[in-house]
């Protein structure tokens, strides 16, 4: 199984908040996530936690890209504009340091007219375990 597959199927939580994977590779991810009314917070913009789902997953992606089983031990995101009901939000990631333990990553989370709504950055611990995945041996 591939990477991209394996993780569209089973993170659970992402999937049902409608975030989706479109691209993995080694050190780099992208997932994306069009704004509707079930994303919507008290002032009718997209939640945050919305957002930061979105920004995990591709995080998530980047930091198992390697075939080890990896889990966030740190990130923190800033909010820089609101994004709308209707809005197609696109996280791409990017391994900035990749240590063979605590390997570190930037997200960056655009809408479909490229302007930037977030950053996540975070490190995770990679474990000595393998991913039953198929493509991610570099």
């Amino acid at each position: 199984m591939k990477l991209i597959d394996y993780l569209n199927k089973n993170d659970r939580f992402a999937a049902e908040a409608g975030v989706q994977l479109t691209e993995v590779r080694p050190g780099y991810a992208r997932a994306e996530m069009t704004v509707t009314e079930h994303h919507l917070n008290g002032g009718s913009v997209c939640q945050g936690g919305a957002i930061f789902t979105l920004a995990d997953l591709a995080f998530a992606a980047v930091m198992n890209s390697h075939g080890q089983l990896s889990f966030s031990i740190t990130s923190n995101i800033t909010f820089l504009q609101s994004a709308l009901p209707g809005d197609h939000l696109i996280a791409e990631a990017v391994e900035t340091f990749n240590h063979h333990r605590v390997p570190f990553c930037e997200v960056k989370v655009t809408n479909q007219l490229g302007a930037l709504i977030s950053i996540l950055t975070g490190t995770s611990y990679r474990k000595k375990e393998q991913l039953p995945v198929s493509d991610s041996q570099i």
